[in-house]
């Protein structure tokens, strides 16, 4: 872990460290805390969740063929029955 300084404004020091204190944290910690969420977390779950997601809809044997699913319903006499009504 390297040391860092950094210079913050009256309200922010103060909302931190309120904020460290009803959580029972550190100023550092959360400073940590929100630069890990906004910069590498966010990116990391995204990265996660879209390799769950890769092949996860590939066909597999005995799918049905959707195109030729869709064109079986439109051969119906759906419209028909509807201007029937």
């Amino acid at each position: 872990m390297r040391r860092t300084q950094l210079y913050l404004d009256e309200s922010l020091w103060t909302a931190l460290h309120v904020r460290a204190q009803n959580s029972g944290t550190t100023i550092s910690q959360l400073v940590r805390d929100a630069i890990r969420e906004q910069y590498l977390g966010r990116h990391e779950e995204q990265r996660k969740a879209m390799l769950k997601f890769i092949g996860s809809r590939k066909e597999k044997p005995g799918d049905p063929d959707a195109t030729a699913y869709i064109r079986s319903l439109r051969r119906g006499d759906r419209l028909e029955r509807l201007y029937r009504e």
